[in-house]
């Protein structure tokens, strides 16, 4: 039995002190989450983004761009390196092994020094004859051949060397609208960092002429018996008669094309 405590008696009862209910700790607010998503590199977005039309579009534009700059870099390499072998020779090897038809090439490459002016003037003549004229494209001849085409008549061409030369290395004998765009981007890199003299030299070497036959010194050898700097100017106007149509044509064939590019040569003072 619990005592109540005795109280004398004229002194009030002392209250019992308030008990205060505790305090409860502040809490201190959490940081809420953040919404903005980190950063990443253009390069880890590319490569994980989701597939997408756009996305297949900015591939393709990355692919097209990687292989232009490869074919300029090769275009500057060729400034001082021989190309060890061009489009259209892959092309010629591919089309023998498809048919399971043997193929021997025969191509050897020498200096511009070493091929007969008298060819070379040949070659001009036929192909490109304002070659040291024009910066690429010769307008002059397009604007003629466009005319010629309104009016049905038979139209030469006006691809320059710099443009066969491109087409050799890079496209092969294909033709299309997005290769003929594609090789006139390139045919300003190979004017401005090859020259006249090597685009000559390098179309001279590498130019097809005859069924697995690359080349004016292989030329000369293949349908004359002789080296590229014994070919006169007959022999050079017959041989750059067949450039149009190598695997087709024979340079004892050319009576009549081999006369116009004499005439032609005549009149530019060659």
């Amino acid at each position: 039995m619990t005592e109540t405590p005795h109280t004398p008696p004229g002194i009030p009862p002392t209250e019992a002190p308030e008990t205060r209910p505790a305090t409860p700790p502040i809490e201190t607010p959490k940081a809420l989450p953040s919404t903005t998503p980190p950063r990443k590199g253009f390069l880890r977005s590319l490569i994980f983004r989701p597939f997408t039309v756009r996305s297949a579009i900015l591939w393709l534009a990355i692919g097209v761009a990687l292989v232009w700059s490869l074919a300029a870099l090769t275009l500057v390499a060729a400034r001082w390196i021989d190309p060890p072998t061009t489009a259209v020779q892959f092309e010629r090897r591919l089309q023998a092994w498809m048919h399971n038809k043997p193929y021997r090439d025969r191509r050897q490459f020498v200096p511009l020094r070493q091929i007969s002016p008298d060819l070379q003037h040949a070659v001009i003549a036929a192909e490109d004859a304002r070659f040291y004229q024009h910066h690429g494209f010769d307008w002059r001849q397009i604007q003629i051949d466009a005319q010629d085409d309104m009016e049905g008549a038979r139209v030469r061409g006006a691809s320059t060397l710099t443009q066969q030369l491109v087409k050799n290395l890079f496209f092969g004998t294909g033709r299309s609208i997005l290769r003929k765009g594609a090789e006139a981007t390139l045919v300003p890199v190979a004017e401005f960092v090859l020259g006249k003299q090597r685009i000559l030299e390098l179309y001279l070497n590498v130019v097809e002429w005859g069924p697995g036959i690359y080349g004016a010194e292989s030329a000369s050898r293949a349908w004359y018996g002789t080296s590229a700097r014994n070919i006169d100017r007959e022999q050079g106007a017959r041989l750059a008669a067949i450039l149009p149509a190598p695997l087709r044509r024979r340079p004892q064939r050319m009576n009549h094309y081999s006369a116009l590019i004499l005439d032609r040569m005549d009149q530019m003072g060659w």
